[in-house]
């Protein structure tokens, strides 16, 4: 893989940044696509540019506003709670984002030579999302296959760990407080450590005591 391209799909949070320093160690050239679909938080958009600036890295952003349409939840309406009910999907679950993210970024693949995908969905902290399943993304990569008839591969570097097995590989690339600092996580907006109540930044935060924990950090 060290002599080709790779396209991962970029939102500019921690599981993201992670796996798009993970693409720089394994690919020769790493494009990055976010998708703008009117997200609550259009920080999001600026913070997944700020870093692909600061890393040299191109960078697409892609006009998904469709899906702002179709798909009303929390993480696109201001008016509709952050809440994840007993026996029900979050209120941030957006149907149908990470099936639109893939094949989207498989086009654009396609079309600059690329053979490599690669996303931060993980399943061992999926929050209940359907789409972040490895039989999703599976099923996804040999639909996209069949459709553009070429060989591409979707990697999924964050798959079968948790949080803090995500946090020890950033430290494992170098770049833990690079992710602390200069990533956006949480769903009220706030970059780095976040509002420290939403449910990804608690996810977040537990995983990163944990990881130090494990390490032996005390932190002041």
């Amino acid at each position: 893989m060290k002599n080709e391209k790779a396209v991962v799909v970029f939102s500019g949070g921690q599981d993201s940044t992670t796996c798009l320093f993970w693409a720089l160690k394994q690919f020769k050239e790493v494009i990055a696509v976010t998708f703008n679909y009117n997200q609550r938080h259009s920080l999001e958009i600026d913070v997944a540019k700020s870093i692909t600036e600061e890393l040299g890295i191109k960078h697409h952003i892609l006009d998904m506003s469709l899906l702002n349409q179709l798909a009303p939840n929390a993480l696109t309406r201001e008016d509709i709670e952050i809440e994840h009910k007993d026996g029900e999907l979050p209120s941030t679950f957006v149907p149908g984002r990470n099936l639109l993210f893939l094949s989207f970024a498989t086009i654009l693949a396609n079309q600059i030579g690329a053979k490599h995908i690669v996303t931060g969905v993980c399943e061992t902290d999926f929050s209940g999302y359907p789409d972040c399943r490895d039989a999703f993304v599976k099923s996804c990569n040999v639909t996209l296959n069949l459709a553009l008839d070429k060989p591409f591969v979707i990697h999924t570097p964050l798959m079968w760990i948790n949080k803090a097995e995500t946090w020890k590989l950033a430290d494992d690339l170098g770049v833990l407080d690079f992710i602390r600092k200069k990533t956006l996580t949480c769903y009220n907006g706030i970059i780095a450590e976040g509002c420290g109540e939403c449910p990804a930044c608690r996810l977040r935060k537990n995983g990163l005591d944990e990881f130090l924990l494990e390490k032996g950090v005390v932190e002041k």
